[in-house]
């Protein structure tokens, strides 16, 4: 069959380009891109000041509603990390008119004392060699004190975040991320913990997070591992389990730690991991993201639009309604606030069902916008374009020139103009 949502993403790319044109022509003066900004928190718990990197959505930075919130995803070793989790979040939401998971506010945290504040216990010796510790430990639950406490509230007070938070880490973050989990389960719905240092403490904290995971409840929670290659070369993962030497106790852990989640059916957290075989410990953060993410949203984009577009189905315009009713319901419900359908989303799948001459379609997705976004001046003037694909120019005047007096934007007086000038040849 005919992949119908093609339309969208052509639709989508030409919208965008339209909505975008005035953040464009405030880009050109310092010829930049920026993805982000710095911010700073003064922390009482830490006793010192945290910059924090943050990346807003640019629909956020465009919205006429001061209601529209949006997750938020908090990101340790935050330089390291931060360009690529913005660019994947971007190319998952919006890019090419993609829904696969929601537009999020990002806050990357750099570190000032990486070890003193992403693990759990103080230790005074190296687990791999035997030697005296030359670096802070220990200092993880004071960590996670001024991200309740200090950062979370900071966020929430600046910026246009929901209460709905995934947490992300590697390694010593990894660690950090499933100490969050175990010992607080309310901060976040969602947690990446990335090759984790289970081995630390000479796995202490391992069985302290087994024993936890194995007698609680975690309904709602959802955790995604991701598993590096670590182990010597040549070694397969099946002989992983059964070896005993240190150089393979990074990898042991983490299997140790996976295979009992697996085995624990009832506790209620939603829960998938996976081997990496080919990414190393260093490598391994940028392909979990991506499937992590996916897991983690698996229910978030829209299924069954497809059958809209062919021309042979037995669809309706409002069936087409009636499922993003009912999907984004659902979505609102995973929330626990109401999530309305993507403006350009919805737009640019009108422009693909008018393209393909389903009008009553596109024009109900109009209309849904309009009624959604009152305040937005690109609805009414997409509204306008699909009543000139109607053939009545009288009305699409009306809705240019709403268009105008909602907002002001480069396109719909020209096409009023136009409308105009061939009304007076009439």
């Amino acid at each position: 069959m005919k992949n119908y949502l093609l339309y969208i993403a052509i639709a989508f790319t030409l919208v965008n380009c339209q909505q975008k044109e005035d953040v464009a022509n405030l880009e050109k003066p310092t010829n930049q891109i920026v993805i982000g900004q710095i911010d700073s928190v003064y922390s009482n718990i830490l006793d010192e000041s945290r910059n924090i990197w943050v990346h807003i959505p640019e629909s956020a930075k465009n919205s006429t509603s001061n209601n529209i919130k949006y997750p938020v995803l908090y990101l340790l070793d935050g330089p390291g990390h931060f360009y690529s989790v913005t660019g994947m979040i971007k190319q998952l939401s919006t890019t090419n008119g993609n829904t696969i998971v929601p537009e999020m506010i990002i806050v990357a945290i750099p570190n000032t004392d990486r070890s003193r504040d992403l693990t759990p216990s103080h230790v005074d010796f190296d687990f791999f060699s035997g030697d005296s510790i030359q670096y802070s430990s220990g200092g993880g639950n004071k960590f996670l004190d001024f991200m309740e406490d200090e950062l979370i509230p900071h966020i929430e007070k600046t910026y246009p975040v929901s209460s709905y938070r995934t947490f992300v880490g590697h390694s010593f973050g990894g660690l950090s991320v499933i100490n969050a989990l175990i010992s607080r389960q309310h901060l976040f719905n969602n947690y990446v913990a990335i090759d984790p240092s289970l081995w630390w403490d000479n796995q202490a904290f391992l069985k302290v997070a087994d024993s936890i995971l194995s007698v609680n409840k975690f309904d709602g929670k959802a955790l995604y591992v991701g598993v590096a290659n670590t182990m010597d070369e040549g070694m397969i993962i099946k002989e992983v389990r059964n070896d005993t030497t240190k150089s393979t106790a990074h990898i042991r852990s983490i299997l140790q730690f996976v295979n009992s989640i697996d085995t624990q059916n009832d506790n209620g957290l939603l829960f998938g991991w996976k081997y990496y075989n080919d990414d190393d410990h260093g490598s391994v953060p940028l392909i979990t993201e991506y499937d992590a993410f996916r897991f983690l949203f698996a229910w978030y984009t829209v299924v069954g639009i497809n059958r809209f577009f062919d021309p042979n189905s037995n669809t309706s315009a409002e069936g087409l309604i009636d499922l993003l009713s009912s999907h984004y319901k659902n979505v609102s419900d995973r929330f626990g606030y109401q999530v309305l359908p993507p403006e350009q989303f919805i737009n640019s799948m009108g422009y693909g069902f008018m393209n393909n001459s389903m009008l009553d379609k596109a024009s109900a997705l109009f209309d849904l916008n309009i009624q959604n976004y009152p305040k937005s001046s690109n609805v009414y003037d997409s509204r306008g374009d699909c009543f000139l694909a109607q053939q009545d120019s009288i009305k699409a005047l009306e809705y240019f020139t709403k268009a105008l007096e909602v907002g002001s934007n480069d396109f719909s007086q020209e096409k009023i103009d136009m409308l105009k000038e061939k009304l007076l040849e009439e």
